[in-house]
């Protein structure tokens, strides 16, 4: 067996029968990994206030080549997430935005860049940035990086600039100009296009000012969930759970 020790941000936690959890969660190194946590769930266990989502944690764990799960023996609370727990809107956000992992990156992969996608928007969550356009900027970003997210510099068919308008068709699956779009697509808005330029060059709390139009964090959110439903050929439960609790 090999003895792990690596930091990382808690994603999902499940209870495993009367004892134990089953803990999955982010490394740089290492990728999303799967572990139990024995005794978890008992009165005096040694991991009592440490598995809570989304925390970034220090945790060592056992591996066995050939087992999914590892076992793990100490997880320490490097940053907890409580304010980000405190709320309905909170938990839910937090679940989204781990829902994302959970789907999208690989285990035994280094994720260096998914790791610090996913601590620098809880970090400013934490600080007081607005959900709204945390959760926007998060979207084009994991989709970015996943390589699924469409350039927003120039029409891919005909090759110019997108100097306004652009259209996302009904498959989501790239940006066009509105001479190369057709019919039947999302017509994208100049606000929309400047807000996705900001998010690509500045770090999520630069991006908060000036505060964006809920026009374009609307219309943002619908341009990312059809790139995301055309990557993934569905939609992720967290967001229509999100969708139906709050709207």
């Amino acid at each position: 067996m090999t003895l792990i020790t690596s930091e990382a941000l808690l994603l999902d936690v499940l209870d495993l029968q009367d004892r134990d959890r089953i803990v999955t969660f982010l490394t740089r190194e290492h990728g999303k990994k799967k572990g139990v946590a024995q005794g978890a769930r008992t009165k005096h266990s040694r991991f009592a206030g440490q598995l809570q989502p989304l925390s970034k944690v220090q945790v060592t764990w056992y591996e066995k080549e050939g087992r999914e799960l590892g076992r793990i023996s100490f997880v320490e609370t490097v940053r907890p997430a409580h304010r980000l727990q405190e709320d309905l809107e909170g938990i839910l956000l937090g679940s989204y935005l781990a829902d994302h992992l959970l789907e999208i990156a690989q285990e035994n992969e280094p994720s260096e860049l998914f790791f610090r996608l996913l601590d620098s928007t809880l970090e400013a969550l934490l600080a007081g940035v607005d959900r709204d356009l945390a959760a926007r900027y998060f979207e084009v970003w994991i989709l970015r990086l996943a390589g699924v997210f469409p350039s927003i510099q120039e029409c891919p068919v005909c090759g110019r600039p997108f100097a306004g308008w652009a259209m996302i068709p009904p498959n989501g699956e790239t940006l066009l100009c509105l001479e190369c779009g057709g019919q039947g697509g999302l017509i994208v808005r100049p606000e929309t296009l400047d807000l996705l330029r900001r998010v690509g060059r500045l770090s999520l709390p630069n991006a908060a000012e000036p505060p964006p139009t809920p026009q374009a964090l609307r219309q943002l959110e619908e341009v990312s969930a059809r790139v995301r439903r055309s990557f993934l050929q569905r939609e992720l439960r967290s967001y229509d759970v999100m969708q139906k609790t709050l709207r």
